[in-house]
């Protein structure tokens, strides 16, 4: 069990990133494996397979606006399990109730708030328990204290069900809150900074400047 974050300037290809490993966007050249299989170059089968060990809570939601929050956890089990319709709903209830919106099942998306619907994409992201989840910026456009509790709710959800988590943020403070490995996109490279005092510590001056937040620096600021 690992919790990979992700971080770096805008623009430098982080998202790109994230749904290469996640098998939603090959990549012009190199692997991606998982399990020591490589996600692209396998038969439809293996892909697909390996495809469902992982999740992903994208960064706008993708919430199904014409569902309830039931309905919206309840769709990935209905399409890629055999459960029961019974089982399907004790299951998606559970993790309804694990996100703390057992009292909103029958709302929809656009009922609730920001933070409530970034709930309600985790609860549907971890519905398949997969081995792998990952999250493109699950605090993007949260006040501070919203964003504390969401990372809160990632990281017990992820001690309760283990596996990897890897996500991305531009937020050092919920970067460093998550955390057990980072690694930093610029300029096309993959930087490896390590944990938070291995971060905050690092010789590469992209890194420095970019965890302080200072304007002076070899970056370039994009206004």
């Amino acid at each position: 069990m690992e919790r990979l974050v992700i971080v770096g300037p805008s623009g430098h290809g982080k998202s790109v990133f994230i749904k290469a490993l996640a098998g939603l966007l090959e990549p012009t050249s190199g692997a991606v494996r998982v399990k020591d299989q490589d996600l692209y170059n396998t038969d439809k089968g293996s892909r697909q397979d390996l495809m469902k060990r992982m999740g992903m809570l994208f960064q706008k939601n993708a919430l199904f606006d014409s569902m309830t929050v039931l309905e919206n956890v309840t769709f990935p089990l209905k399409q890629v399990t055999d459960f029961s319709e019974a089982e399907i709903i004790k299951r998606a209830k559970g993790f309804i109730e694990a996100v703390g919106l057992d009292h909103a099942f029958e709302l929809y998306p656009d009922e609730l708030s920001g933070g409530m619907q970034k709930r309600l994409g985790i609860a549907r992201a971890m519905a398949l328990k997969p081995e792998i989840l990952f999250y493109d910026d699950p605090t993007a456009g949260l006040d501070p204290i919203t964003s504390r509790k969401i990372v809160e709710l990632i990281i017990d959800l992820n001690i309760e069900n283990s596996g990897t988590v890897v996500m991305i943020t531009n937020d050092m403070n919920r970067a460093f809150q998550i955390a057990d490995r980072m690694v930093m996109i610029v300029d096309q490279e993959l930087i490896v900074t390590g944990d938070e005092m291995q971060t905050k510590d690092h010789s590469d001056p992209r890194v420095k400047q970019f965890v302080m937040g200072l304007l002076e620096g070899p970056l370039r600021v994009v206004e």
